[in-house]
């Protein structure tokens, strides 16, 4: 994952939940447990929001029921911080009589759970329960490595465009409907109102990047043979680059002070009132609500290059997955069923602003919230995923994309350069990592 941050409560201030632990069966060579029980303790490790009691009532709700159709078998859940999250998914994979039996986990960590065989496949069970056939298509492809299916989505995080009303009235501007205008209207409220950004940006916002290198046809990798080979140096890549890394000057966003800026930062800085725009998630509508700018905001999806067009976005979010090692695994795959399918995604939507992964849960969302229908229609126009290698976590912890935005908008490098440099380092993880 890197889901997908909530500013109100960030994916990546999310937390981790671990539970007591129990004996587990014996295991096989493979790490799969040799029994399957139909009794007992079944362990569970959530994510934590900031404000997490609404996020525990449901679940709590989703397990009594679960308990009542499943006489003997009892359910634990803790929640614990997600910073620590890598050590403890990992010690849980080699350390089998100590991990849970289901966990939630950032879906850009799907395949490399796959390659450490922490998680099982669930390809049988996945296709034959009746929720999943209304699946999302880009939230299923996020649980989905090499054709198998590895968990079940909870949630989707997607980004649009948030923009000042009264700014825009002001200065007589229209939301933009082109990357180009886009571009040229953030250019003219920095020249009109030069104590805002027109539009904040961050080096650092990898997610609010990928839309302009989708939108030009550039992609972040292609499939090569029986691994990745890096794209983003391809000459569409690097026209996105290119318009990214545009914002960044006195003009709009001075590199000096927005090089170095996240997401977070970027819509703390437009929710504060110091920018006129700015790339938010849905999960970013509570922290802009309880900002200065209430009541004086709207939210477009994010234009594509051709005027009308909506730029793909990076579908983030969360999933559950059944670790191969649970002893409990008949269980513990009809337990994720409960915490994901149809009825508790409504009610985590209710309840924490989670945006379903299912296209009928979804539309009912937009009717009762209306603020969901830009980042719907953004998922709908064709959101797109990280490439499903377990090489992406190491190009992610290194800081590979930033580093190559940050160096074009020092000035260090020029894009040609930078994208080549970010290739070469992107093709040895891949390399690495394998597909």
């Amino acid at each position: 994952m890197k889901l997908s941050a909530r500013i109100a409560a960030p994916v990546a201030a999310l937390v981790l939940a671990g539970l007591t632990a129990t004996a587990c069966a014996p295991q096989t060579s493979d790490g799969k447990a040799a029994t399957d029980e139909k009794t007992g303790t079944l362990r569970v490790w959530l994510f934590q929001e900031v404000n997490n009691k609404p996020k525990e009532r449901v679940v709590d709700a989703a397990v009594a029921a679960f308990e009542q159709r499943h006489e003997g078998a009892k359910v634990e859940v803790e929640y614990i911080p997600v910073d620590t999250r890598a050590q403890r998914i990992k010690a849980a994979f080699n350390d089998p009589e100590s991990a849970p039996d289901l966990i939630e986990y950032g879906n850009t960590d799907t395949a490399g759970y796959v390659k450490d065989g922490g998680l099982a496949d669930i390809s049988a069970e996945f296709g034959a329960w009746a929720d999943a056939k209304d699946t999302d298509p880009t939230a299923k492809s996020s649980v989905t490595v090499d054709g198998r299916v590895y968990g079940a989505p909870l949630f989707v995080g997607v980004r649009a465009l948030y923009y000042r009303t009264d700014v825009f009235k002001e200065l007589g501007l229209t939301a933009p409907k082109s990357q180009a205008e886009l571009i040229s209207t953030a250019k003219k409220i920095r020249k009109a109102r030069p104590e805002l950004y027109g539009i904040a940006v961050g080096g650092a916002y990898t997610y609010g990047a990928m839309p302009f290198i989708w939108a030009n046809g550039g992609e972040l990798a292609t499939v090569n043979g029986s691994s990745y080979k890096s794209a983003v140096n391809s000459e569409a890549a690097r026209k996105g680059i290119s318009s990214y890394t545009s914002l960044f000057g006195d003009d709009n966003c001075p590199a000096a002070k927005c090089a170095q800026m996240g997401g977070n930062a970027t819509v703390t800085a437009f929710a504060s009132g110091k920018a006129a725009m700015a790339i938010g998630g849905d999960f970013s509508h509570a922290a802009v609500e309880a900002g200065t700018v209430k009541g004086k905001y709207a939210v477009v999806p994010l234009p594509g290059v051709t005027a009308g067009s909506i730029a793909p976005a990076f579908a983030g979010g969360n999933n559950l997955g059944v670790l191969k090692s649970s002893s409990h695994r008949t269980l513990a795959v009809d337990l994720m069923k409960s915490l994901a399918g149809k009825e508790t995604q409504g009610k985590l939507f209710d309840a924490m602003g989670f945006l379903p992964t299912y296209t009928d849960v979804r539309a009912r969302a937009a009717r009762k919230e209306p603020f969901v229908k830009p980042f719907i229609d953004s998922l709908a126009a064709g959101a797109k995923f990280v490439p499903a290698s377990p090489g992406w976590g190491q190009i992610d912890a290194s800081l590979v994309l930033p580093t190559m935005f940050q160096e074009v908008v020092s000035g260090r490098k020029d894009v040609r350069t930078a994208s080549d440099d970010a290739a070469k380092k992107m093709d040895e993880a891949f390399a690495t990592a394998g597909r």
